[in-house]
C-alpha cells in the first residue's frame, strides 16, 4: 500500500514548500495591513489596504506565462529551488522595511513576493499531476488549498502580533527563518524531468501570454474551468481585503477581534476543501463547485444585509465582547459559511483543469489560468478601491458580491461540462 500523501516524497516537500511561502506572503501582507489600519489610519486607509492586495496580485497577470514556460521547459523541481533561493533575499528586504516601519519598502517587498509567487504558481499546480495519480488530484488539491489558508491563518495571526508588538528582531528571525525553510523544503521535491524540452522560452511576455490564452480558449472545458476559478479568486481577494475594515469599522472590534475572525475564515476554508475532497472520493465532481457557488452567494448576501446601516461601537471591543453578541455570532456564521463554500467551489474545478490538461502543456495551461485569475483579481480589487473612494460601504460591497455570485452560479449550471 502506498504511503499517505503527507508522508510521500512525491507530495510532502511541495506541500511544505508552498505552505512556508504562503505563510511569509501573508505574514508580510498582514503586518502591512495592520500598520496601515492601526498605525497610520486616516482617510483612504481602506483603499490603501485594497491596493496592497492588488500590488501582490498584479505580477500574476504579467508573469504567469513566463512561469508556465519555465516550468514546462525545465525540470520543475529545479525551477522551484531557484525561485525559493531568491525569495530569501526578498525576505531580507521585508525585514529591512519592518525595522524602519517603512510602508513604501514593505510595499516593494510585497510586490517582489508577488513576482516570485506568480512564477511559482504554474509550477505548484502543474507539478501535481507529474507526481500524483488522477484519482489523487482532488485530495492533493484539497491539501494544497487547505494548507494555503492555514498558512494565511498563521501568517495573519503572527503578522498581526508583529505589527502590534513592534519587536523587529523577532520579525527578522521569523521572516528569514521561514524563507530558508521554504528553500530547504524545495530541495526535497523530486525531479520531474523536462516536460517540453524543445520549447523556447519567449522573451516577449505579451506574445507568450496571448498564445497561452488562445490555447486555453481553444478547449471549451479548460476555458470553463479558467472562468470558474477566476471568479473564485476574485471573490476571495475582495472578501479578504474587506474583512479587516468590516470587523474594525462596522463590528467595532480591536486587533485581536480582527485576527480571530480571519482565523475563523481561514480554518473554515480548510474545512471546505477537505469536505470537497471527501465528497469527490477520487473523482472530479463538478456539482460540488455549483453548490459551493450558490452557498457563497447566499452567505455574502446575508453578511451584507447583516451589517447594512450599522453604527460602529464607540470603543474597540475584544473578541469576547463581539462573539457574545447576536451580530457577532451572525457575522461569524456568515464568514465561516463563505469560507466553507469557497473550499467546495475551488477544489473540484481546479482538479478538473489539471486532469484535462496535456502533460507537455500543463504548466502553461495553469499559467494561462493564473493570468485570467490575476486579471479578475486585479480588476476586482481596483474596482472595489474606486467604489470605496466614491463612498460605497463594505456592506453594500458584500451584497453586490453575493448577487453577482448567484448570477455566476446560474451560468455555471448552464455551461458545466462533463467531469471526465
Amino acid at each position: 500500500m502506498p504511503p499517505p500523501l503527507m508522508l510521500s516524497r512525491r507530495f510532502a516537500p511541495l506541500f511544505w514548500c508552498q505552505f512556508f511561502a504562503a505563510f511569509n506572503d501573508n505574514f508580510l501582507k498582514t503586518a502591512l495591513v495592520f500598520l496601515i489600519l492601526f498605525g497610520s489610519g486616516g482617510a483612504g486607509s481602506e483603499a490603501l489596504i485594497t491596493t496592497a492586495s492588488a500590488i501582490f496580485i498584479a505580477p500574476y497577470f504579467f508573469l504567469s506565462a513566463l512561469g508556465g514556460e519555465l516550468a514546462d521547459r525545465y525540470d520543475k523541481a529545479r525551477v522551484a529551488q531557484g525561485l525559493k533561493f531568491a525569495e530569501i533575499f526578498v525576505a531580507g528586504l521585508a525585514a529591512l522595511g519592518y525595522q524602519r516601519q517603512s510602508v513604501p519598502i514593505l510595499f516593494v517587498a510585497l510586490a517582489c513576493f508577488g513576482v516570485i509567487a506568480a512564477l511559482f504558481g504554474p509550477l505548484k499546480y502543474g507539478i501535481l499531476p507529474d507526481h500524483l495519480r488522477r484519482e489523487q488530484l482532488p485530495s492533493g488539491n484539497a491539501l494544497i488549498e487547505g494548507a494555503t489558508f492555514v498558512a494565511i491563518l498563521t501568517g495573519t495571526i503572527v503578522g498581526g502580533l508583529a505589527a502590534r508588538g513592534g519587536d523587529s528582531a523577532a520579525f527578522v528571525m521569523l521572516v528569514m527563518g521561514i524563507a530558508i525553510a521554504c528553500w530547504v523544503a524545495s530541495l526535497w521535491i523530486p525531479s520531474t524531468g523536462e516536460g517540453a524540452p524543445q520549447l523556447k522560452v519567449s522573451a516577449n511576455i505579451a506574445t507568450s501570454t496571448v498564445a497561452m490564452i488562445r490555447h486555453l480558449r481553444a478547449d471549451s472545458r479548460l476555458w470553463w474551468g479558467a472562468m470558474v476559478t477566476s471568479w473564485f479568486w476574485l471573490v476571495g481577494i475582495v472578501v479578504l481585503s474587506l474583512l479587516p475594515p468590516l470587523i474594525k469599522t462596522l463590528i467595532g472590534g480591536n486587533e485581536d477581534t480582527v485576527t480571530a475572525y480571519l482565523a475563523l475564515f481561514s480554518i473554515a476554508v480548510g474545512i471546505g476543501s477537505g469536505l470537497a475532497a471527501a465528497i469527490a472520493r477520487g473523482r472530479i465532481v463538478l456539482n460540488t463547485t455549483l453548490a459551493g457557488c450558490v452557498l457563497l452567494g447566499l452567505f455574502a448576501l446575508d453578511l451584507g444585509f447583516a451589517t447594512l446601516g450599522l453604527i460602529p461601537a464607540a470603543t474597540p471591543q475584544a473578541p469576547g465582547m463581539v462573539f457574545s453578541s447576536t451580530l457577532g455570532i451572525r457575522v461569524a456564521i456568515d464568514l465561516a459559511g463563505l469560507a466553507i463554500a469557497g473550499g467546495l467551489f475551488i477544489v473540484p474545478a481546479f482538479a478538473a483543469v489539471q486532469a484535462w490538461s496535456g502533460a507537455d502543456y500543463r504548466a502553461r495551461t495553469v499559467g494561462a489560468v493564473n493570468v485570467l485569475n490575476a486579471a479578475f483579481m486585479t480588476g476586482g480589487t481596483v474596482l472595489v478601491a474606486v467604489l470605496q473612494n466614491f463612498g460605497v460601504g463594505v456592506p453594500r460591497l458584500f451584497v453586490l458580491i453575493g448577487a453577482l455570485t448567484l448570477v455566476v452560479a446560474v451560468l455555471i449550471r448552464r455551461t458545466m461540462p462533463a467531469a471526465t
